[in-house]
């Protein structure tokens, strides 16, 4: 696994342990602040993964399957869906926060499978794995507390 790929990897969680950190600390004048970014962030990286795995499809389309494809504009997509209740006014930010969590644990089904098509290097899920689930438990964890 490339260095930087580990080092700035797990420094990327850094900023949704924070989120967490100041909403479990009960510091009320960062409260909306906390839980925005959390819920940015989490979205904003989501989506990065989808094209994280489209870009993987698109550097070997004669290996790709078809469903590369698809899974790889989801991200962005369920990210669009969970900010509907901010745009309209309804329950946010934890039910948002939760979706999105779960999604991001989720992901590592295709991420698994990218590996087994020979689309993803094979130290992918050594990367992945503790990756998916730091972001989506922290980003669950910033749901319940919110």
């Amino acid at each position: 696994m490339p260095r930087n790929a580990r080092i700035l990897g797990f420094l990327g969680l850094a900023p949704q342990a924070a989120a967490l950190l100041v909403l479990l600390m009960g510091w009320i004048a960062w409260r909306f602040a906390a839980l925005s970014l959390a819920y940015a962030y989490a979205a904003l990286i989501f989506s990065f993964l989808g094209g994280l795995w489209w870009g993987l499809a698109a550097a070997r389309p004669d290996r790709a399957p078809g469903w590369v494809w698809y899974a790889a504009i989801a991200p962005s997509l369920i990210a669009l869906v969970t900010a509907i209740p901010w745009a309209t006014g309804l329950e946010w930010p934890g039910p948002s926060l939760i979706v999105l969590g779960a999604a991001i644990v989720l992901s590592l089904a295709v991420d698994r499978k990218l590996v087994a098509a020979q689309l993803a290097p094979a130290w992918w899920m050594r990367l992945r794995t503790p990756l998916s689930l730091g972001l989506g438990f922290l980003t669950i964890a910033s749901g319940l507390a919110a």
